[in-house]
């Protein structure tokens, strides 16, 4: 750890999960930034997700893996931190994001500083207490719009109450930008998996100018849409975009690839 400038972590998958999903990848890497970040301001400011300009999936995490972090951090103040990132495992790359901005706010608006401290010389330390992390179940996604092959159209409830939001965060709960980003994936996956030719195996490939605009909180109905921008025989570009009452919370873009035959 180099507070403002790089970090270096270790994640244990526990091998007890059904799945992980990418996306918990991506919020590893954007924590142990954060951490960074954090530490640099000494503890009196945070950083929260609103910006990344590409995140490419080039792999992927199962339960009981060891996910190695890194993360560079390329500007950090009182307003903003700007980094670059990546996760492995075993050596091999699963994710890279790059051009990844966060503003940085209060830190005691959404967490006790001595806290937030004391959890950070523990990971210095002897580290998180294996298989703390329980696993989460993804919010259902209830379809109310579908165009064949343009655009899917789904409502996903934010549960009002939930584990995460015991760290994200006990002051002020927010729904993470990672598991809205999970739902967004579903269901484009969804919309390519109907356009696409049939009998192939998909996977997402990247993320790119996803932009949250505004938090989403418990108990929100979020709007979420996939829309088909082009495609191939073999791969799909899709628009991202959430609202929550009307207004855009979230947009972004996406690649779904053909891994072949299924």
């Amino acid at each position: 750890m180099e507070a403002g400038r790089r970090a270096r972590g270790r994640f244990a998958i526990p091998a007890g999960l059904p799945a992980f999903s990418i996306c918990l990848v991506a919020e590893a890497v954007g924590q142990l930034a954060a951490w960074a970040a954090m530490a640099q301001a000494e503890f009196r400011r945070r950083p929260v997700a609103a910006l990344s300009g590409e995140t490419r999936i080039v792999g992927a995490a199962a339960p009981g893996d060891i996910l190695d972090l890194g993360v560079e951090i390329e500007s950090c103040d009182a307003d903003a931190v700007a980094y670059r990132g990546w996760a492995r495992v075993a050596d091999t790359l699963v994710l890279e994001a790059g051009q990844c901005v966060g503003p940085m706010l209060p830190l005691e608006d959404f967490d006790a500083p001595e806290a937030v401290r004391g959890d950070f010389e523990t990971l210095r330390g002897p580290g998180a207490r294996p298989s703390r992390f329980p696993g989460i179940t993804a919010p259902d996604l209830s379809l109310i719009e579908r165009i064949p092959g343009q655009r899917l159209r789904a409502i996903m409830q934010v549960p009002g109450s939930a584990p995460f939001f015991g760290d994200h965060f006990p002051r002020r709960p927010v729904f993470p930008a990672s598991l809205l980003l999970d739902a967004q994936i579903r269901l484009a996956m969804r919309l390519a998996g109907e356009t696409l030719p049939a009998g192939q195996r998909l996977r997402p490939a990247r993320v790119t100018d996803l932009k949250m605009r505004s938090f989403i909180l418990p108990g929100h109905d979020v709007e979420i849409e996939a829309g088909m921008r082009s495609e191939t025989h073999e791969a799909a570009e899709l628009t991202l975009a959430a609202m929550v009452d009307g207004k855009r919370v979230a947009t972004g873009r996406m690649e779904i690839v053909s891994q072949g035959p299924e």
